[in-house]
């Protein structure tokens, strides 16, 4: 019901259609995908607590524009900011939450063996999915010119692929190291 007061919230009169349907889509996209898989590979509680939070942050996005968010605008004088940040935030949790997702497929479908290849992969994943969507970006940027700064959310800031990929691995990262033993113990709660 969160999902979708979120989802109903976003679409209504969102700054640029085009740019909600972009950023909304993947929210949508997930929604549909746990929908159908929630009998035959139910995820645990905290995967889906943190997909549900990734997809309200991209709903936010979606609706505001990234570069626009009103809460991140009314932060960058106090936090001494010359931009609004909230992409940041959604490259972060871009990697925060598919590592968790990631960590849960691999770990129960018994795919890679060893802590520490299955962090290298997680991590290699985050990067690789965080890479896919700048490439759509730039792809969006290249079709549709009178869009581009509202997709983008660069706000003249060039390195901004680079900056979004740095922190969709602090995210993979964080992930890991913060909620790996949380994550186990609700696993082993699954597998009862």
């Amino acid at each position: 019901m969160i999902f979708i007061g979120f989802f109903v919230w976003s679409g209504i009169n969102p700054k640029d259609q085009f740019i909600w349907f972009l950023e909304a889509s993947p929210a949508a996209i997930a929604a549909i995908i746990l929908a159908f898989t929630y009998r035959s590979f139910r995820l645990t509680p905290l995967a889906y607590t943190l997909i549900l939070i990734h997809c309200i942050i991209l709903m936010i996005g979606g609706h505001f524009t990234y570069s626009e968010v009103p809460l991140f605008d009314y932060l960058k004088e106090p936090l001494g900011f010359s931009r609004n940040n909230y992409d940041k935030l959604g490259h972060f949790v871009q990697g925060f939450v598919p590592a968790l997702v990631a960590r849960e497929i691999i770990l129960r479908k018994n795919l890679i063996r060893g802590r520490r290849w299955q962090a290298f992969f997680i991590i290699s994943f985050c990067l690789a999915v965080s890479a896919l969507y700048e490439i759509i970006e730039w792809l969006v940027v290249l079709g549709t010119e009178d869009n581009a700064g509202a997709f983008l959310g660069a706000q003249g800031y060039i390195w901004d692929a680079q900056s979004d990929m740095a922190w969709a691995l602090l995210g993979a990262v964080t992930s890991l190291i913060t909620l790996s033993r949380l994550h186990d113990r609700q696993l082993a709660d699954l597998s009862k």
